[in-house]
């Protein structure tokens, strides 16, 4: 598996993404979107970090919280240079970018998944609903877990995507969970996107 320099990655993100992830969708139902309040510092200090892990590809997220237990797939990018998307038929299936950095090791690792089909909600439909705090579990395919704590919750609109906030290097291991969020047309889909900021807070055996 080719593995990218975190500056790398948040030139090729940012390039190949433009304003973000865009996930198909269909908006069957009205998926929560994050407050203002959740995407401030948390006003009782930031959790510990903790010390990177060798890299190792995911296998599965879980965010007890808003009850998400998923497998996850890599995803490359797309020959039109847009990151790829899990199967749209897939409601509890996630992905993360496989180019770049693993979950747990140092740098920004980015999970996206659906936030509904035609079907009803998908596996990050609640997303926007997360809380600073909360914890997201990742496998790993070493037997290890890394365990990520929720630092902020933000919704973005096309026009405004941070793509170095949210793809930008980081010197500790931390994560982006992103999927379909704010403003819907039918014309063109959600117009945004919710984004989690979790940085790794402790591992443990799988």
């Amino acid at each position: 598996m080719r593995r990218i320099g975190d500056t790398a990655i948040a030139a090729v993100t940012a390039l190949a993404l433009g304003a973000g992830v865009w996930l198909l969708s269909t908006n069957t139902g009205t998926p929560p979107q994050p407050s203002a309040a959740e995407g401030r510092p948390d006003p009782g200090g930031e959790h510990r970090a903790a010390p990177a892990l060798p890299a190792s590809p995911p296998t599965r997220i879980r965010v007890p919280t808003i009850r998400v237990n998923a497998p996850l797939m890599g995803l490359a990018l797309t020959s039109s240079g847009s990151l790829d998307v899990p199967p749209l038929a897939e409601k509890n299936l996630a992905g993360w970018y496989e180019a770049g950095t693993t979950p747990g090791d140092t740098g920004t690792a980015v999970v996206a998944g659906h936030v509904d089909n035609t079907e009803g909600p998908a596996v990050f439909y609640d997303l926007g609903a997360l809380k600073r705090g909360a914890t997201i579990e990742i496998d790993r395919e070493d037997s290890t877990t890394a365990v990520f704590t929720v630092d902020a919750v933000e919704v973005y609109s096309a026009k405004n995507f941070p793509d170095a906030k949210v793809y930008g290097t980081a010197r500790r291991p931390e994560l982006r969970v992103i999927t379909c969020g704010g403003g819907y047309s039918k014309t063109t889909g959600y117009q945004g996107n919710v984004v989690v900021f979790a940085h790794l807070t402790a591992a443990r055996p799988t």
